[in-house]
């Protein structure tokens, strides 16, 4: 009679802080941008011999868990363009703002969060929570340990999140790994059937770093184009319900004179 390991896989999470996922992310983005690479060369710019062994593997994932790294179908991955906008914010609020993006990415820590809103008191509940989710005990330290510290890194605030992950939902709640946060000042409300904005009065063609005559107020988002083209995004903050209808009738009337 065959026996069956009764061993049981921890549930997914990241096994590395957000901190070290950024600092090796790094390396990848000063190595290739955003372009697409094999997963081993990603590895390797990652600070491993390659994508063969269980560190990087684990750590691959840590940042496709975070919304660093994006997987594609062909066995290559790229930084995503949150983190390119991380990387070139030139502003600390927006900086912060995307911090709590990654650091609620994996829906398990979007869930803790928002469960527990002091976490400093709450690390024994959390730790017996972990182990109900399917966590083994060692795993559930692991992990427990991985979220204290990347929530420490990015200095989080219950009361400071409430606006800030507002100001960088997805695109769309497909795969929260996979998508480009936006700023929310930068979308319409998707609940209205609205789409989200193409172009704006600020916009830079150039593929250069954030401008300089950006003002602070604003949120600055860079949108990939044809040809190696890059454009920003120059949004103010806050951006209210008229000058939504406002920029997206000015976007309206300008695919309008396209089509004519």
């Amino acid at each position: 009679m065959k026996a069956y390991s009764s061993r049981k896989r921890s549930p997914r999470a990241p096994s590395i802080t957000l901190e070290e996922a950024i600092d090796r992310v790094r390396n990848v983005y000063d190595a290739v941008r955003v372009q697409p690479a094999p997963t081993d060369a990603i590895a390797k710019h990652m600070g491993y011999k390659g994508a063969n062994n269980g560190a990087a593997l684990q750590a691959l994932a840590s940042a496709r868990y975070f919304g660093l790294l994006e997987r594609l179908g062909d066995g290559h991955l790229c930084v995503t363009e949150a983190f390119e906008q991380f990387w070139l914010a030139r502003g600390k609020q927006q900086r912060k703002a995307l911090l709590i993006h990654f650091l609620r990415n994996p829906p398990l820590y979007s869930d803790l969060l928002d469960r527990y809103k002091n976490l400093t008191a709450s690390v024994e509940t959390v730790r017996s929570n972990l182990v109900e989710r399917g966590f083994n005990p060692i795993a559930a330290e692991v992990a427990l340990t991985v979220f204290l510290k990347s929530a420490e890194y990015v200095d989080y605030n219950w009361d400071e999140d409430i606006s800030a992950h507002a100001a960088t939902l997805p695109i769309d709640g497909t795969d929260n790994s996979e998508n480009m946060p936006m700023s929310a000042t930068a979308r319409l409300d998707a609940a209205s059937g609205q789409t989200p904005l193409a172009a704006s009065a600020f916009a830079s063609f150039s593929a250069m770093p954030t401008p300089l005559w950006l003002d602070a107020g604003t949120d600055s988002i860079p949108v990939r184009l044809s040809g190696g083209r890059k454009a920003w995004l120059a949004i103010p903050t806050p951006l209210y319900a008229d000058d939504k209808l406002r920029l997206k009738a000015q976007i309206d009337l300008l695919l309008a004179q396209d089509e004519g």
